[in-house]
């Protein structure tokens, strides 16, 4: 039982079948989806076809779930041709042997990076990108692709610069549109969004190139000016380590491989999890690092580049109702034959059409129902998203997901340095009211119960001592307790320590009771360790917020002035 991929195990015979066709049905939307995305990555349209060879084998071995789907996917691909190109190494050029090589070595370093991660238990570094942040960044790459293909589609050379002098070159060009390009361009774009529209079941891709590479052999397309893709290199891919392999070579391509590393494992992550969700599987994120792993190394011993978990082929596996990687098992072996023994069908295919297709690639990455939704909920976060969706077309992919790990972290600080907090009290029928911690509110007179919605520590801990002491000294009734809800308090630094020290003694010198509520284990062994403890009490803990509120209600006379001073955590 071991021996069987943990992918595979407990399989049923049953799913053999919807296996095998959702593997045939996937085939024929990945391959022409796959050789698209060799535009973005600028390598050899076969290239494509290598990365759901063996990279998806590996997963499919080595990964823990039972549905997504690895090959190359337009993210990892723009991520990667924006940084290499930043290199400005001679000679390393998009379609250049040279410019493959280090595609190749840029996959393996990935896939060294991705098993130091799965030693080191890192898979939990995708859940610092946020959801916004991830909706950005990839509406910025969705916009960057489809942008990146208009030339093509209207058979209009591209322009140099930025990303704005690009898109201005395409425009005022528009005179100079190729027709027989643009209308095998536009085509593709009809027939594929037709299909979806349509006939959902049929794939639209595999539709359009089979239809408009018939047409353009049948009218010698080429000869009336129409870019093909002209004659492509099939047969098995070549296994070996990349040309580029030198320790030079290695610290050159490690900043793109560091990018791709924190977008696979997040992108990655994140659609194992939902899928597997979805149907009541078990999640082993450190395991699918694992197969990740191996398949980004796969691509980089079988001459393809960098590959990554697709949430959009996963989706269709799953709406195949395919059920275990036996169907991305028959998928690589499809694309197998087809790369042995009919890449030669491909000579006479518009490049129009592959650009047809990475335009609607790209459009569907851009996220405007999340945007939307952002717009609605969380209007700071459509702000993050909306920036770092700029970030990444207007200035760079890699610039992009740097902004995108940063503003998340920012956010993170953010959330725990300005959480919610509020003065706890109770309804008739003795269930905790929740109200915000302003001045003038209290539990009951002289009684203020405060919650602080986040672990207190040195960057916080001062705007937390501001808020009590402000609910305190605007109470309507003097304060004769104050009790601190520890339910969202599991840790506390020293700074935090000292701050809270210094509460306990303010509210002592206002003849004021402090007490813990809900403090866990942990919480009070820290703050015996400070002496904070010592100050307060052991009689002053309590279990619920109920006994709170009983203790005081049967003791309503004011506590005397206490004679003992603050503790401080530093003695």
């Amino acid at each position: 039982m071991k021996l069987v991929p943990e992918s595979l195990r407990g399989y049923q015979r049953a799913w053999l079948t919807r296996d095998v066709i959702a593997g045939l049905t996937l085939s024929a939307v990945a391959i022409p989806e796959v050789m698209g995305y060799t535009s973005i990555a600028g390598t050899p349209i076969v290239t494509g076809l290598y990365t759901i060879i063996f990279p998806t084998l590996v997963f499919a071995l080595l990964g823990s779930s039972r549905l997504l789907v690895v090959g190359a996917d337009s993210a990892t691909a723009a991520v990667l041709a924006a940084g290499l190109t930043g290199l400005g190494i001679a000679g390393v050029t998009p379609g250049s042997p040279d410019w493959l090589a280090f595609t190749s070595l840029t996959a393996l370093v990935c896939g060294v990076l991705l098993i130091v991660a799965r030693l080191l238990r890192l898979g939990f570094i995708g859940d610092f990108l946020s959801a916004s942040v991830l909706i950005g960044f990839l509406t910025g790459v969705g916009v960057q692709v489809l942008s990146g293909q208009i030339p093509d589609v209207l058979g209009i050379p591209k322009g140099k610069g930025g990303w704005f002098e690009q898109q201005w070159h395409w425009i005022t060009s528009l005179s100079s549109i190729q027709l027989g390009t643009f209308a095998f361009g536009l085509s593709t774009i009809v027939i594929i969004q037709l299909f979806k529209r349509f006939i959902p079941v049929v794939p639209g891709a595999i539709v359009a190139v089979v239809l408009l590479t018939a047409v353009s052999a049948l009218t010698d397309a080429h000869a009336h000016g129409v870019v093909v893709v002209g004659a492509v290199q099939g047969g098995f891919p070549p296994l070996g380590l990349p040309s580029a392999t030198s320790w030079s070579d290695i610290t050159e391509v490690l900043p793109t491989a560091l990018s791709c590393f924190v977008l696979i494992i997040a992108q990655s992550a994140a659609s194992s999890r939902s899928f597997a969700f979805k149907h009541g599987d078990a999640v082993d994120i450190n395991r699918d690092i694992v197969g990740l792993s191996g398949a980004s190394l796969a691509a980089g011993l079988s001459g393809t580049f960098v590959v990554n978990g697709s949430p959009t082929k996963t989706q269709i596996l799953d709406e195949q109702k395919g059920r275990t990687q036996l169907a991305n098992i028959t998928m690589a072996a499809v694309v197998l034959l087809f790369t042995l023994f009919f890449t030669g069908l491909l000579a006479d295919m518009p490049t129009a059409v592959l650009a047809g297709i990475v335009f609607l690639i790209g459009l569907s990455l851009v996220d405007l129902p999340g945007l939307q939704r952002l717009w609605r909920r969380r209007r700071n976060e459509f702000v993050v998203a909306l920036v770092t969706a700029v970030t990444v077309f207007a200035v760079g992919v890699e610039q992009g997901i740097i902004l995108a790990i940063v503003l998340s972290l920012l956010d993170l600080v953010r959330r725990q340095y300005k959480p919610g907090d509020y003065v706890i009290g109770q309804d008739q029928a003795g269930e905790p009211t929740y109200l915000p911690a302003l001045p003038g509110a209290q539990s009951l007179p002289g009684l203020v119960v405060f919650r602080y919605d986040a672990e207190l520590f040195y960057a916080n801990a001062n705007r937390f001592a501001d808020h009590l002491e402000a609910v305190i000294s605007a109470a309507p009734d003097p304060v004769r307790w104050v009790a601190l809800d520890c339910g969202a308090i599991d840790d506390i630094d020293y700074s935090a320590g000292v701050t809270l020290a210094n509460l306990v003694g303010y509210s002592q010198a206002h003849h004021a009771r402090f007490v813990l509520v809900r403090p866990d284990t942990r919480l009070l062994a820290t703050l015996r360790a400070y002496r904070t403890l010592d100050a307060i009490g052991e009689d002053n803990i309590f279990p619920t917020l109920a006994e709170v509120f009983r203790a005081y209600r049967a003791e309503p006379d004011p506590m005397p002035a206490p004679t003992q001073g603050p503790a401080d955590p530093a003695h």
